[in-house]
Protein backbone atom coordinates (compact mmCIF):
# COMPACT_ATOMS: atom_id res chain seq x y z
CA UNK A 1 0.00 0.00 0.00
CA UNK A 2 1.23 3.43 -0.96
CA UNK A 3 2.04 5.54 2.18
CA UNK A 4 -0.47 8.53 2.23
CA UNK A 5 0.35 11.59 4.55
CA UNK A 6 -1.72 10.67 6.87
CA UNK A 7 -0.72 7.26 7.65
CA UNK A 8 3.33 8.48 7.89
CA UNK A 9 1.83 11.41 10.36
CA UNK A 10 0.12 8.30 12.69
CA UNK A 11 3.37 6.34 12.11
CA UNK A 12 4.99 9.32 13.83
CA UNK A 13 2.35 9.28 16.77
CA UNK A 14 1.32 13.06 16.13
CA UNK A 15 4.82 14.13 16.19
CA UNK A 16 5.22 18.12 14.95
CA UNK A 17 6.94 18.06 11.30
CA UNK A 18 8.93 21.63 11.96
CA UNK A 19 13.12 21.17 12.66
CA UNK A 20 14.30 21.38 15.95
CA UNK A 21 17.27 23.52 14.43
CA UNK A 22 20.00 22.25 16.41
CA UNK A 23 18.59 21.11 19.15
CA UNK A 24 21.01 18.33 19.83
CA UNK A 25 19.63 16.06 21.99
CA UNK A 26 22.17 13.76 23.38
CA UNK A 27 21.60 10.34 23.64
CA UNK A 28 22.18 7.10 22.44
CA UNK A 29 20.10 4.11 20.06
CA UNK A 30 19.15 1.76 22.26
CA UNK A 31 19.30 -2.04 21.79
CA UNK A 32 15.70 -3.02 22.28
CA UNK A 33 13.48 -4.26 19.67
CA UNK A 34 11.22 -1.85 18.18
CA UNK A 35 7.57 -3.14 18.90
CA UNK A 36 4.07 -1.40 19.74
CA UNK A 37 5.31 -1.11 23.16
CA UNK A 38 7.02 2.18 21.76
CA UNK A 39 10.61 -0.14 22.61
CA UNK A 40 13.69 1.59 20.88
CA UNK A 41 14.40 -0.37 17.97
CA UNK A 42 17.92 -1.97 17.36
CA UNK A 43 21.07 -0.71 15.99
CA UNK A 44 20.98 -3.38 12.96
CA UNK A 45 17.20 -2.17 12.08
CA UNK A 46 17.98 1.63 12.10
CA UNK A 47 21.11 2.10 10.73
CA UNK A 48 21.41 -1.81 8.41
CA UNK A 49 18.14 -1.62 6.92
CA UNK A 50 18.68 -4.00 3.93
CA UNK A 51 16.55 -2.27 1.63
CA UNK A 52 17.94 1.67 2.04
CA UNK A 53 20.62 3.05 -0.09
CA UNK A 54 23.87 3.62 1.13
CA UNK A 55 26.15 6.47 -0.14
CA UNK A 56 29.45 7.59 0.69
CA UNK A 57 31.46 4.00 2.11
CA UNK A 58 29.75 1.28 2.01
CA UNK A 59 32.44 -0.12 4.46
CA UNK A 60 33.00 3.16 6.25
CA UNK A 61 33.71 2.41 9.81
CA UNK A 62 30.68 5.36 11.31
CA UNK A 63 27.46 5.68 9.82
CA UNK A 64 25.50 8.63 9.69
CA UNK A 65 21.76 8.19 9.04
CA UNK A 66 20.02 11.17 7.96
CA UNK A 67 15.63 11.02 8.94
CA UNK A 68 14.91 13.82 6.33
CA UNK A 69 12.37 15.46 3.94
CA UNK A 70 12.65 16.67 0.33
CA UNK A 71 10.84 20.23 1.56
CA UNK A 72 12.41 20.60 4.43
CA UNK A 73 14.21 23.66 4.37
CA UNK A 74 16.73 22.62 7.13
CA UNK A 75 17.74 19.47 5.26
CA UNK A 76 18.37 21.20 1.99
CA UNK A 77 20.55 24.00 3.73
CA UNK A 78 22.72 21.27 5.23
CA UNK A 79 23.26 18.96 2.23
CA UNK A 80 26.06 20.48 0.72
CA UNK A 81 28.27 20.42 3.73
CA UNK A 82 26.87 16.76 4.86
CA UNK A 83 28.03 15.69 1.51
CA UNK A 84 31.34 17.52 1.26
CA UNK A 85 32.05 16.30 4.70
CA UNK A 86 31.54 12.57 3.63
CA UNK A 87 33.24 12.52 0.80
CA UNK A 88 36.13 14.42 2.21
CA UNK A 89 36.03 11.75 5.44
CA UNK A 90 36.06 8.95 3.15
CA UNK A 91 35.53 5.81 6.03
CA UNK A 92 31.33 7.65 6.19
CA UNK A 93 28.71 4.83 5.42
CA UNK A 94 26.16 7.64 4.72
CA UNK A 95 22.23 7.06 4.69
CA UNK A 96 19.76 9.39 3.85
CA UNK A 97 16.36 7.64 5.61
CA UNK A 98 13.19 9.13 3.68
CA UNK A 99 10.77 10.67 6.46
CA UNK A 100 8.41 12.34 3.93
CA UNK A 101 6.32 14.39 6.42
CA UNK A 102 5.29 17.45 4.58
CA UNK A 103 2.59 15.86 2.70
CA UNK A 104 2.18 14.75 -0.81
CA UNK A 105 4.60 16.16 -2.22
CA UNK A 106 7.05 15.11 -0.44
CA UNK A 107 6.03 11.37 -0.86
CA UNK A 108 6.13 11.95 -4.49
CA UNK A 109 9.46 12.70 -4.53
CA UNK A 110 10.72 9.92 -2.17
CA UNK A 111 8.88 7.65 -4.37
CA UNK A 112 10.76 9.37 -7.67
CA UNK A 113 14.27 8.93 -6.02
CA UNK A 114 13.54 5.35 -5.37
CA UNK A 115 12.60 4.65 -8.18
CA UNK A 116 15.99 6.11 -9.90
CA UNK A 117 17.49 3.11 -7.85
CA UNK A 118 17.14 0.92 -10.81
CA UNK A 119 18.84 2.91 -13.14
CA UNK A 120 21.52 3.68 -10.67
CA UNK A 121 20.66 7.53 -10.48
CA UNK A 122 19.48 7.89 -7.18
CA UNK A 123 22.49 10.00 -6.01
CA UNK A 124 21.51 12.44 -9.07
CA UNK A 125 18.25 12.19 -8.53
CA UNK A 126 18.42 13.15 -4.94
CA UNK A 127 20.56 15.88 -5.50
CA UNK A 128 18.59 17.53 -7.61
CA UNK A 129 15.68 17.88 -5.53
CA UNK A 130 17.77 18.85 -2.68
CA UNK A 131 19.21 21.78 -4.26
CA UNK A 132 15.60 23.22 -4.77
CA UNK A 133 14.04 26.03 -2.66
CA UNK A 134 11.79 24.14 0.33
CA UNK A 135 8.40 23.88 -0.89
CA UNK A 136 7.85 21.68 -3.65
CA UNK A 137 4.62 20.79 -5.37
CA UNK A 138 3.87 18.25 -7.35
CA UNK A 139 4.62 19.86 -10.59
CA UNK A 140 8.08 21.27 -9.34
CA UNK A 141 9.14 17.89 -8.75
CA UNK A 142 8.67 16.57 -12.07
CA UNK A 143 9.95 19.75 -13.29
CA UNK A 144 12.93 19.44 -11.30
CA UNK A 145 13.59 15.84 -12.51
CA UNK A 146 12.70 16.99 -16.11
CA UNK A 147 15.74 19.41 -16.00
CA UNK A 148 17.90 17.21 -14.23
CA UNK A 149 17.42 14.83 -17.34
CA UNK A 150 15.08 12.17 -15.69
CA UNK A 151 11.90 11.41 -16.96
CA UNK A 152 9.25 11.44 -14.14
CA UNK A 153 7.22 8.63 -15.41
CA UNK A 154 9.71 6.36 -15.81
CA UNK A 155 10.34 6.97 -12.29
CA UNK A 156 7.07 6.09 -10.76
CA UNK A 157 7.02 3.24 -13.16
CA UNK A 158 10.38 2.21 -11.99
CA UNK A 159 9.26 2.89 -8.19
CA UNK A 160 5.65 0.85 -8.93
CA UNK A 161 7.40 -2.19 -10.19
CA UNK A 162 8.99 -2.51 -6.67
CA UNK A 163 6.76 -0.41 -4.78
CA UNK A 164 6.05 -2.78 -1.65
CA UNK A 165 9.62 -2.41 -0.93
CA UNK A 166 9.45 0.89 -1.68
CA UNK A 167 6.92 1.77 0.65
CA UNK A 168 7.84 -0.80 3.45
CA UNK A 169 11.26 0.96 3.91
CA UNK A 170 9.52 4.64 4.23
CA UNK A 171 6.93 3.51 6.97
CA UNK A 172 9.52 1.83 8.91
CA UNK A 173 11.87 5.22 8.71
CA UNK A 174 8.68 6.27 10.53
CA UNK A 175 8.55 3.42 12.55
CA UNK A 176 12.09 4.15 13.53
CA UNK A 177 11.76 8.45 13.80
CA UNK A 178 8.51 7.57 16.31
CA UNK A 179 9.97 5.19 18.16
CA UNK A 180 12.85 7.32 18.72
CA UNK A 181 10.89 9.85 19.58
CA UNK A 182 12.20 12.47 16.48
CA UNK A 183 10.32 15.41 16.55
CA UNK A 184 10.87 16.42 12.99
CA UNK A 185 13.63 16.83 10.30
CA UNK A 186 16.70 16.72 10.17
CA UNK A 187 17.24 14.04 12.61
CA UNK A 188 20.98 12.58 12.00
CA UNK A 189 22.34 9.10 13.57
CA UNK A 190 26.28 9.73 13.94
CA UNK A 191 27.54 6.12 15.22
CA UNK A 192 24.87 5.33 17.73
CA UNK A 193 24.33 9.25 19.06
CA UNK A 194 20.95 10.58 18.24
CA UNK A 195 21.49 14.40 17.08
CA UNK A 196 17.97 16.68 16.98
CA UNK A 197 17.95 19.38 14.34
CA UNK A 198 20.50 20.71 11.68
CA UNK A 199 24.08 20.07 11.84
CA UNK A 200 26.51 22.00 10.71
CA UNK A 201 29.99 20.87 8.82
CA UNK A 202 31.99 21.81 12.22
CA UNK A 203 29.08 19.60 14.37
CA UNK A 204 29.44 17.11 11.86
CA UNK A 205 33.07 16.56 11.70
CA UNK A 206 33.07 16.38 16.02
CA UNK A 207 30.49 14.17 15.93
CA UNK A 208 32.35 11.46 13.84
CA UNK A 209 35.22 12.17 15.53
CA UNK A 210 33.23 11.27 19.03
CA UNK A 211 31.44 8.23 17.13
CA UNK A 212 35.20 7.22 16.14
CA UNK A 213 36.66 7.82 19.71
CA UNK A 214 33.78 5.01 21.51
CA UNK A 215 33.60 2.31 18.46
Amino acid sequence: MTPTRRAILAGGAGIGILALGGVGLTRFIGNSTADNSGKEPQVQAVLFDPDQPVLGNPQGDVTVAEFFDYQCPFCKRGHADLMAEVEADGNVRLILKDWPIFGGSSIMASQMVLGAIASDDYTAAQAALMATPARLSDDDVRRTLTRAGFDPEALLASYRQDRDRWDGLINRNGQHAAALGLQGTPAFIVGRQIHAGAMDRTALNRAIAAAREVS
